[in-house]
């Protein structure tokens, strides 16, 4: 824990009591109170969040007016390419920090949301590393983000258990358990839950702060071996966004009294802008880096939202858009070189498949699937790739393995120097393939469905036997929008129909009824489809694209309590 006594002041400042939780001057907690959450919710921990967003947060206004600026040009013509002013970064001799040993090796990772019983299957399930999710896989309701944070700390104490009552079980930590890495939110998401000076807090900053500051001592002991606490840095599009998560280190690690460089962080390359910056966000984190990784399905997002004004650039259906198309298999290799020129590690991409246990054919097939695109991630010199599920982590590990022997990982043995020859435009070439109106049917589908389960507090959906975040929604929603702006012709069914508001309405009538029919009449009328359909129908309809679908929903799942009501 911090040395109360020095940290900020704290202790000698007015004391004012707001909705049952103890706050600091000029911080006011609008979540339900919870005795649980109190825990969390300290006065030293929000006067720690609070003192990291109010030396932050113009730095973050001003990263995400960039953000917009960058979006205007784009929307005008111009394309995302490398920065001419830092050539020299990208032309330099330099690495990161070395490699920390206890994660050295990092074959296999798990992601999922930080539910608990997700949380103790992780640790066990014998990956290398378990990713857990405050951002894409979460919806980020007061009561998902707070029992997340609670189970986070009792997980890092080793205390976690769960009791489930209808399977009759209780889990628990295993002996050898996987290294914990835990994902913020993005920085354009606002926690409307908790207000600054007024101000909602910045989501990432309460995320990172609430944990860190519960954890990082126990973290350091048990797991990180000295090093620690380690993080994934989701959506960012720019460099200077990086410096903006180093100096947030550098300012926690001397707040901890921790030496510096002991923050440790894995960037997921999963916007198009920040493939052309790799060299410099590892720059920017250099003493804090452990590399990078290949957010694949929210870089296919990326590009269609990059050039959503650029009607020569329509993606085709989206499970046509995989590895072997030439930018995004440029992608991957210039991130393996970038990555092991500065000594860091080069993380692939997630298999999102669930075993499907009532038909062992699909089954292996899938299985087939996911091992072809291991055996071309390892061969192409990755260090690690992700699984949602802990039944892929077999398969995964076995492949990794066997390429890689003892090596812990590929980072002097891969160095890719023929990416060196990557040009702008081999990450930029037009992805090839057809639309149909089948694509459009499982965009609209799976976009509704997966919203209404976000919406009712769930963020990791099962889908067609696949494992949905975010990312899933975001690439049907803007897909469909672009289809619809510019009323594409669906050339690959040879009926040259034409997507119009009038078809994607009848398209959205006919899927309501499919959905219904595959979850049932009963969870339809219970679940938010409805809603989330309005939503979704919205989004795809806009006459100017949102940049999230999570920034526009996130209204439908705050829920302040009143001002001045009582302790419960």
């Amino acid at each position: 824990m911090m040395d109360h006594g020095t940290y900020g002041g704290a202790s000698s400042m007015p004391r004012k009591t707001v909705m049952g939780y103890d706050v600091p001057e000029g911080v006011d907690v609008r979540g339900r109170y919870d005795e649980e959450f109190a825990k969390i919710l300290t006065r030293d921990a929000l006067q720690f969040v609070a003192d990291l967003q109010r030396e932050f947060r113009n730095h973050i206004k001003y990263a995400m007016e960039c953000r917009r600026e960058a979006k205007r040009r784009y929307n005008e013509g111009a394309l995302p390419g490398f920065d001419p002013a830092t050539t020299y970064i990208r032309e330099g001799e330099w690495t990161c920090a070395p490699v920390s040993p206890a994660i050295s090796d990092r074959r296999v990772e798990i992601t999922g949301p930080v539910e608990r019983k997700m949380i103790i299957n992780a640790l066990n399930s014998g990956a290398k590393v378990f990713m857990a999710d405050f951002e894409d896989a979460l919806s980020p309701s007061w009561e998902n983000l707070m029992r997340g944070q609670v189970n986070l700390k009792d997980a890092v104490d080793g205390s976690i258990s769960f009791q489930d009552k209808a399977r009759n079980r209780v889990y628990k930590l295993n002996d050898q358990i996987a290294k914990l890495f835990v994902r913020p939110r993005g920085w354009h998401l606002p926690e409307a839950h908790i207000l600054i000076d007024g101000e909602p807090a910045t989501g990432c900053l309460v995320d990172f702060g609430l944990y860190f500051y519960h954890n990082y001592a126990a973290f350091r002991r048990t797991q990180g071996a000295g090093f620690g606490p380690f993080f994934y840095l989701p959506k960012m599009e720019n460099s200077r966004e990086a410096k903006i998560w180093n100096s947030v280190f550098d300012r926690a690690e001397k707040k901890a009294g921790i030496e510096r460089g002991s923050i440790r962080a894995t960037v997921l390359i999963e916007t198009l802008p920040a493939v052309f910056q790799m060299d410099e966000i590892l720059y920017e984190l250099k003493d804090h880096s452990v590399g990078l990784n290949c957010g694949r399905w929210d870089y296919i997002f990326s590009y269609v939202k990059t050039f959503q004004a650029h009607p020569d650039r329509l993606l085709p259906d989206r499970v046509q858009v995989g590895m072997t198309q030439h930018f995004m298999r440029s992608y991957s290799e210039l991130l393996i070189r970038t990555c092991h020129r500065r000594g860091v590690h080069a993380m692939g991409g997630m298999a999102a498949q669930i075993p499907i246990r009532d038909d062992p054919a699909a089954n292996e097939a899938a299985l087939d699937l996911v091992r072809k695109d291991k055996l071309r991630e390892v061969k192409a010199g990755h260090d690690g790739t992700w699984a949602a599920h802990p039944g892929l982590i077999p398969a995964c590990m076995e492949i990794f393995t066997n390429n890689m022997g003892h090596a812990s990982n590929q980072i002097q043995t891969m160095k890719r120097e023929d990416a060196a020859t990557l040009t702008e435009e081999d990450l930029l070439q037009r992805p090839r393939g057809v639309r149909t109106m089948e694509g459009l049917r499982l965009n609209t589908r799976v976009g509704i469905q997966y919203l209404a389960a976000w919406l009712t507090g769930s963020g990791s959906v099962p889908l067609y036997n696949l494992m949905e975040d975010a990312a899933t929604a975001e690439i049907s929603r803007v897909q469909n929008w672009q289809w619809l702006k510019y009323g594409v012709e669906l050339d690959g069914d040879g009926l040259g129909v034409k997507v119009t508001k009038e078809l994607f309405g009848r398209v959205v009538e006919e899927e309501m009824v499919r959905i219904e029919r595959e979850v049932g009449k009963e969870k339809f009328k219970k679940g938010m489809y409805k809603e989330a359909c309005k939503i979704f129908t919205r989004q795809c309809t806009a006459p100017t694209l949102d940049d999230f679908l999570t920034l526009d929903a996130y209204n439908h799942i705050v829920t302040h309590r009143p001002k001045g009501s009582s302790r419960l």
